[in-house]
């Protein structure tokens, strides 16, 4: 058994869902194991992870309307120091995931036919988001 990590840097600009699919496949690809388990971790506290349907894109675009209606940015929050948008993503982020696990089969990641990896960024301005990749496996 052996472990590698990386640290993946993306760019999102405002809020939606940033498919990194391939980036995360490829850098699996080059670590050459064959069966292993992959953690994702994003290192903050208003975007999040998800695993969601990347062959239409108006999954992605129902998904962000429907956040948008659930953590209104007009509700009574204490926590304004950083903006309006900031403890609305806050409770976005709590709502879903911070970390993912993937199984790697055959050197392939265990993801279905119609599913990618995505930053789910809460915030309305542009951000670099940090995720750690983890991989342990053979």
């Amino acid at each position: 058994m052996r472990q590698v990590t990386h640290n993946l840097t993306t760019e999102t600009n405002g809020p939606g869902l940033y498919e990194i699919t391939a980036l995360v496949m490829d850098w699996c690809r080059q670590q050459g194991m064959e069966q292993g388990l992959l953690t994702l971790f994003i290192r903050h506290t208003s975007a999040s992870l998800t695993i969601q349907e990347n062959a239409d894109s108006d999954v992605c675009r129902d998904l962000q309307d429907f956040f948008a209606r659930l953590v209104p940015e007009d509700g009574p929050y204490r926590h304004t120091t950083e903006g309006p948008d900031d403890m609305p993503a806050h409770i976005k982020a709590a709502l879903t995931q911070s970390q993912l696990s993937i199984p790697l089969t055959e050197g392939r990641l265990g993801l279905g036919t119609w599913q990618g990896i995505y930053v789910f960024e809460h915030r309305r301005h542009r951000q670099r988001r940090q995720i750690v990749l983890h991989l342990l496996g053979e």
